[in-house]
């Protein structure tokens, strides 16, 4: 497989819209760390508990990226966008929509542990940051 950072994320925006599996995105060590709109998750664990969760307790996803700029350093990416992203809780069925600002690292899978590597992506997500310039 030949898959560059770019494409791992527009990957992500994509599973996020359809409803797929998400964890499988990130690396699975206890340094990875995702910040959501209100949320701070440290370890994988946490993370896939997490990512689980949104997945099963959402829908509608409406994922727009509006300047995604990465960067490739051959074992290590970066990534930053502005995203406007909408999505229903599927408890409340409450329409939920932002105009966010996501950034982040990937690490090439090789670079990963033994136990970190999968066949889905030859890049992982090991931070991620999505912020709102709006109060919640």
């Amino acid at each position: 497989m030949s898959e560059g950072p770019e494409t791992v994320v527009r990957d992500y925006y994509d599973a996020l819209r359809n409803g797929d599996p998400l964890e499988p995105f990130f690396r699975a060590d206890e340094s990875t760390v995702k910040f959501g709109i209100s949320e701070a998750l440290f370890g994988y664990d946490e993370v896939s508990d997490a990512l689980r969760e949104q997945t099963e307790t959402t829908a509608e996803w409406s994922v727009e990226s509006q300047n995604l700029v990465v960067t490739d350093r051959d074992e290590v990416a970066t990534f930053a966008d502005e995203v406007t992203m909408a999505w229903t809780d599927t408890e409340s069925g409450e329409r939920r929509r932002f105009d966010t600002r996501w950034s982040g690292a990937l690490v090439r899978a090789a670079e990963a542990s033994e136990a970190d590597q999968t066949d889905d992506h030859e890049w992982l997500f090991t931070t991620m940051h999505v912020s709102t310039p709006d109060d919640l």
